[in-house]
């Protein structure tokens, strides 16, 4: 328990550096002050995430800490170029992530899971619009958003391996909830279904 919220408290914590610094990548200064907004509540879900596991007892640096590595290497490794590229790894990244977290915070006691579904990202309509509106004006761009959101999902896919490799405690967590391996691979299908599903309402599923 303590595992996964260090891991989602680190995302977050990381999160509202990432968007802090994509906002400066706005064509102007309402997309700048929307995505500002965002890195605002993200920061919010952190010490959120932070009290609850001082709560149960544990040391949320030393929670994060087995997460930092793997988060930042997706990071590192997908760095956006421009604002358009920073939009949809925000859609791609944080919504895979989210799926993930959504899926396991129904193995959690009622608290945990409440506390969960609450700082996960329920509006992506500001990403979408400004996706589809792109593409509205420029379709030439729908090839090149589309290969750089499979980079993504390749490299988000890497890394999870990863941290199912590290912490076990996690995959057993997983395991347990959902009663064999063979529901794993259907939360997977899940997973990858979701994301499919946000690629065609953006128009990025070619």
């Amino acid at each position: 328990m303590v595992d996964l919220l260090g891991m989602l408290a680190y995302g977050e914590l990381v999160a509202f550096d990432r968007v802090a610094v994509d906002a400066r990548l706005a064509p102007d200064l309402r997309r700048r002050a929307q995505l500002s907004t965002m890195a605002a509540a993200e920061i919010d879900n952190y010490r959120r995430l932070v009290a609850r596991i001082t709560e149960l007892g544990a040391d949320p640096q030393e929670a994060m800490r087995p997460f930092v590595d793997v988060i930042d290497a997706f990071h590192d490794s997908t760095k956006p170029r421009n604002w358009l590229e920073g939009l949809v790894k925000a859609y791609v990244g944080d919504g895979i992530a989210d799926d993930f977290f959504r899926e396991v915070a129904g193995l959690l006691e009622p608290d945990d899971r409440q506390l969960v579904l609450e700082v996960l990202h329920s509006d992506n309509e500001f990403a979408v619009a400004e996706i589809t509106g792109a593409i509205a004006d420029n379709p030439a761009v729908a090839n090149r958003l589309a290969l750089w959101a499979r980079r993504l999902v390749g490299e988000a896919l890497s890394q999870a391996q990863r941290v199912a490799a590290e912490h076990d405690s996690l995959t057993m967590l997983i395991v347990q909830g959902t009663g064999d391996l063979t529901k794993v691979g259907e939360l997977i299908k899940r997973l990858m279904q979701a994301h499919a599903d946000r690629m065609t309402t953006v128009g990025l599923n070619n």
